[in-house]
């Protein structure tokens, strides 16, 4: 299925806005480093912070090939969407064991916010396998979705660390 000159352009500048945002998280990573370092459960928040952007980052350099199988473009999508939901669950799993003080609520808007946001690729990819062109509307949406992720991650990285 070829992308249209729409969607091409709108790819392109969702993986423009994903990587300069994920160049944030890193920003705000290296900056803070020693703090994050100085907590038992932010090193895993920060890479955790990093998996879903480099997820969403891969899947959409890969709509942007030109001529790729739609089915197999699906697959490709579907990989990268399980592993940016289950790679946070482990880090997650870890973390809570290391902060007795996290409420459910904390707990809950992190997975939803990673997992949660993630499935949107999950979804895209699946429907991109069976040649719905819909699945573009999901990748588009985990695209945005991510997009919030990583500002709430980098708000994190940067701000509450200091408090």
């Amino acid at each position: 299925m070829p992308l249209t000159p729409d969607w091409a352009t709108f790819f392109s500048a969702e993986l423009a806005a994903l990587a300069a945002l994920t160049g944030f998280v890193v920003v705000a990573i290296s900056i803070n480093l020693s703090r994050i370092l100085s907590y038992p459960h932010l090193p895993t928040r920060a890479g955790e912070a990093l998996i879903g952007p480099v997820g969403a980052i891969t899947a959409t350099s890969l709509v942007l090939i030109p001529d790729q199988p739609t089915a197999l473009l699906g697959a490709e999508v579907v990989a990268i969407g399980l592993i940016i939901v289950i790679a946070p669950i482990a880090f997650q799993s870890r973390t809570w064991g290391l902060r007795k003080d996290a409420t459910m609520r904390e707990q809950f808007v992190r997975a939803a916010t990673n997992e949660g946001f993630n499935l949107a690729f999950v979804i895209g990819g699946a429907l991109l396998f069976a040649n719905a062109r819909a699945g573009l509307y999901w990748i588009a949406a985990g695209d945005i979705l991510c997009i919030i992720s990583i500002m709430l991650s980098a708000w994190v990285l940067m701000v509450e660390i200091l408090r």
